[in-house]
C-alpha cells in the first residue's frame, strides 16, 4: 500500500504535495496513484522510440506538470530535463538516458504500492 512515508523515502516532497491537496492524505495518495498511471508515460516511451519529437515533448511536458504538482521530485527532475531537451525541436534529440531515468524512477514509485 502506498503511504506518505514511503513517498518521502522515495524522495518526494510530501509536505509540499500534501499542501497542494489541502493536506488531505487520502486525496494526495489517490492523486499520486493516478499520476503514476498516467497514459503519457506510455506515450512518451512510444514517441521517443518512434523518433516523434513533438509528441514526446507534449507527453513529457504533461508529465512534468503532473509530477511537479504532486512533488514527485525523483520523476520531476528528469522529466524537466527531458522536456527542455525536446522543447521546440523538430527532430528527436538524444534523450534515451533521460527516458531511462524516468522509467527507472517510475518503476520504483509504482513498487511503493506493493
Amino acid at each position: 500500500m502506498m503511504t506518505v512515508g514511503k513517498l518521502k523515502n522515495f524522495g518526494a516532497n510530501t509536505e509540499e504535495g500534501l499542501s497542494r491537496c489541502m493536506n488531505n492524505e487520502a486525496f494526495y495518495l489517490r492523486m499520486v496513484g493516478m499520476g503514476l498511471n498516467d497514459a503519457n508515460f506510455n506515450k512518451l516511451r512510444d514517441a521517443v522510440s518512434a523518433g516523434l519529437a513533438k509528441e514526446a515533448f507534449e507527453a513529457a511536458h504533461a508529465l512534468k506538470g503532473v509530477t511537479g504538482n504532486l512533488s514527485l521530485t525523483p520523476l520531476y527532475v528528469p522529466l524537466s530535463e527531458l522536456t527542455e531537451k525536446l522543447r521546440g525541436k523538430d527532430e528527436m534529440a538524444d534523450v534515451s538516458a533521460l527516458l531511462q531515468q524516468v522509467m527507472d524512477q517510475l518503476k520504483k514509485a509504482r513498487a511503493l504500492d506493493a
